[in-house]
């Protein structure tokens, strides 16, 4: 399934293919289900700490950028940062296994976004090239978490609000999409710079990449301080 990219956000990498392994809920309930001598209760709590997450697709905007940093809201050669609501963002990864759900280490986590105003750094359409703002990534601890300072993202034509996630250990990648409630959004677009824009184009229900498993990866966000925060679990199959 491709991304649709409007004129203004062509770029050369134009790579839209579903990237990363699906792990379907009934191979995932089997994998937590293998070890019979889990009590009921406990099983049920390894799946709720374990979400299984479908991949989606990468789109055209992602750079290894190599950047390790947990506020991707600047950029680190101006030290600009980029204005918007703050959201704080944090990842817990489980691994998915016979014995239950355990914290996952060592998973190199990715983030890249637009924008409050819709644009995307370091591509050459945007006229952004050299530029890093709002991408960077964390790798989870012992805790099996990543955190991230950003900002509420942007939109633009043809697509929903969303943030675009890179799992990576080892051999092992996921790659997929991070989606909003309608509501808080509507909110938080009622606020500057947001509001500069006029009335975003497309909503979740008529984005196709959302209407394809988006259900499942709809970030919770809650006030926090001047901005939002928001966890995302998922498990993942490694040995």
């Amino acid at each position: 399934m491709n991304e649709h990219i409007p004129a203004s956000h062509l770029e050369e990498d134009n790579d839209d293919e579903q990237v990363g392994t699906v792990l379907s809920r009934r191979r995932a309930a089997g994998l937590l289900g293998q070890n019979r001598a889990q009590a009921a209760s406990t099983a049920s709590t390894a799946l709720l700490s374990c979400v299984v997450r479908p991949a989606q697709t990468q789109g055209p905007y992602f750079g290894d950028e190599r950047l390790k940093r947990s506020d991707v809201r600047s950029d680190p050669a101006t030290g600009r940062v980029e204005a918007g609501v703050p959201l704080a963002l944090t990842f817990l990864v489980m691994r998915v296994g016979a014995g239950g759900c355990t914290p996952l280490s060592g998973v190199t986590v990715d983030i890249w976004q637009a924008n409050a105003l819709g644009h995307y750094s370091d591509i050459g359409g945007e006229h952004t090239r050299g530029q890093k703002f709002l991408r960077g990534s964390q790798t989870t601890g012992a805790n099996g978490q990543a955190k991230f300072m950003t900002v509420y993202t942007g939109w633009y034509n043809g697509r929903t609000v969303h943030i675009h996630p890179k799992l990576r250990r080892g051999n092992t990648e996921f790659t997929s999409q991070l989606f909003f409630d309608e509501a808080l959004t509507d909110k938080v677009y009622a606020q500057a710079p947001y509001n500069t824009r006029g009335e975003r184009t497309t909503r979740n229900a008529s984005d196709s990449i959302f209407t394809n498993g988006g259900h499942q990866l709809m970030l919770n966000a809650t006030p926090s301080g001047e901005g939002d925060a928001a966890t995302f679990d998922v498990g993942m199959n490694i040995r």
